[in-house]
């Protein structure tokens, strides 16, 4: 783990501190809409326990939130089986460089495994090759299938470059 770093559960008193971040994390893919209320309630949802998943911390040795990984509970229809989605990992631009990124994966497959799920799975932008290098020297097998999606909502913008 990174030295003086902690990672936990996010806790809901600490829930508010986190919003700063994931709007960051949005921001970096260029959403266009960030709006605070959705996030404040779509994400206190991964709050533990959850039967939606989790959201992991990385604290300095004041407890400042200084990256985050937001867990959620998947499945695998191919091989039938539980996995765990890392939807989102993201660590303060000020904070990188330190294996905080590195600690929240472990720490995320900390969570698949006590889970009993068969994978921990993520997805990152093809231009994203900061985060790549780092996937890239863990032990994670890159996969060969390609993800798309199908806006469905109504007079919808797109809110995401491509993943």
């Amino acid at each position: 783990m990174a030295d003086g770093i902690e990672i936990g559960p996010v806790q809901g008193g600490e829930f508010e501190a986190l919003l700063p971040l994931i709007a960051a994390y949005q921001r970096f893919y260029e959403v266009d809409d960030i709006d605070d209320a959705r996030n404040r309630s779509f994400f206190r949802r991964f709050l533990a326990p959850s039967a939606d998943g989790e959201l992991l911390a990385a604290r300095d040795e004041d407890g400042v939130i200084l990256g985050y990984a937001c867990l959620y509970w998947h499945f695998s229809s191919t091989r039938a089986v539980e996995t765990v989605l890392m939807n989102d990992l993201f660590v303060a631009p000020e904070a990188r460089s330190r294996g905080i990124g590195r600690a929240l994966i472990e720490a995320s497959r900390a969570v698949a495994r006590a889970r009993g799920a068969a994978w921990l799975e993520w997805a990152t932008a093809p231009d994203n090759h900061t985060a790549q290098r780092l996937y890239d020297s863990m032990t994670s097998e890159k996969s060969n299938w390609l993800e798309y999606e199908l806006d469905v909502r109504p007079n919808a913008l797109r809110s995401r470059r491509s993943s």
